[in-house]
């Protein structure tokens, strides 16, 4: 048993290879499997989803991070002395 698909829309690397554009139009603004002999062998996302996903995995980051923080003891901070800093 192969890899899942994980797109609406697969096309073999020759395909790819013909024509980028049209692949990517007719995908129209969904992620497009690359296959290599039927088998997702990479995704092809457009950059506003990569961006959104990158986003989301910097959101999950800085969420377990405040979460293995919450229990610390805080502390004051004066601007000022913020400033002072060399």
């Amino acid at each position: 048993m192969g890899k899942p698909l994980l797109a609406d829309y697969g096309v073999s690397i020759s395909e790819l290879k013909k024509n980028p554009s049209a692949v990517i139009a007719e995908a129209e603004g969904g992620a497009v499997a690359i296959l290599n002999r039927n088998v997702p062998a990479a995704y092809l996302v457009p950059a506003d989803t990569w961006e959104e996903l990158l986003e989301q995995l910097d959101d999950a980051e800085l969420s377990k991070i405040v979460k293995s923080r919450q229990h610390e003891v805080g502390f004051d901070v004066r601007i000022e002395d913020l400033l002072d800093l060399p």
